[in-house]
Parts: structure tokens; C-alpha cells; sequence
């Protein structure tokens, strides 16, 4: 079973250590860089680890757009050891689990973008009932889910 934990003081160092699989650096940034955003970011977003067996396998950002306003997923990764195993799969579940409690805001849309060459990804996220929105940022594509 994957369950999401708050990145905190205990464990941002594991965050450090994760690695991606060769080639999949233009797909998703470090989780190095993404905590830089969430201290930026402080007030409208929470970055997790992904554990699997007590261990950090992943990590993922929840950040709130007040403008929108709607909810993003950014940079979801599974450590390269660690992938083919479903961990990306229910990590996603437990993400829209937490979005759905509504943490930072009132939205029922969460939207993510995907690289245009990560078909992977993309079937991952259009499994859970996210859909191009057709818009488009260099070699970005828009997907999102809307609660009805």
C-alpha cells in the first residue's frame, strides 16, 4: 500500500536521494528544485514523498491556484528503482484523495501537464479520467480532472 507523507525536516533528505531513470530528466524536475518551490510556494502547496513498506519510493507537489482557482499535481516521480511496481499508480489515488479534501481551497479541477513525449505518463493520468485540455505550452500538454 502507497501512502503520501509530508515532506518535512525528518525526511527531505530521502527526497535529495531519489533518482530518475535515464532520459526521463526532460519529463520531470528534481524533487531538489520542486522544494525550492514549495518554500516559495508555502501557503498554497504541500509536497509528499510516496512510501511504499515505510519507504520513500516517489515523490509528488499539491499546489493550490488561487487565481483559477483550481488544484496541480507537479513533479510526480517514482524513484528508477522503484518503477514499474504500480507505486506511480496508487500515488496518484492517494493525490486525488487529498485534493478531494480540499486543503487549500474551494475547486473541483485538478489539472497536471505532461510531456508530449511521455506516453507512459499520459495513459497513467488518462486512466484516472484526466483529459486534454487543449492547451499547450512548447512540449507540454494540459490534462485535467473535473469533479461534476
Amino acid at each position: 500500500m502507497v501512502e503520501l507523507r509530508a515532506i518535512t525536516e525528518e525526511n527531505f533528505i530521502d527526497a535529495f536521494n531519489l533518482k530518475l531513470a535515464s532520459g526521463q530528466e526532460s519529463f520531470v524536475s528534481h524533487p531538489i528544485r520542486s522544494l525550492a518551490q514549495a518554500y516559495v510556494y508555502r501557503d498554497q502547496c504541500q509536497p509528499f514523498g510516496v512510501y511504499a513498506d515505510g519507504k520513500m519510493v516517489g515523490y509528488v507537489m499539491v499546489i493550490y491556484d488561487y487565481d483559477i482557482p483550481e488544484y496541480d499535481i507537479w513533479h510526480m516521480m517514482i524513484d528508477e528503482s522503484m518503477q514499474g511496481r504500480g507505486y506511480g499508480n496508487e500515488a496518484l489515488d492517494r493525490v486525488i484523495e487529498y485534493i478531494r479534501t480540499k486543503p487549500f481551497g474551494d475547486s473541483n479541477r485538478i489539472a497536471l501537464t505532461c510531456s508530449k513525449q511521455n506516453p507512459i505518463a499520459r495513459k497513467l493520468y488518462e486512466s484516472k479520467g484526466f483529459r486534454v485540455t487543449g492547451t499547450e505550452d512548447e512540449d507540454e500538454i494540459e490534462l485535467a480532472l473535473t469533479d461534476e
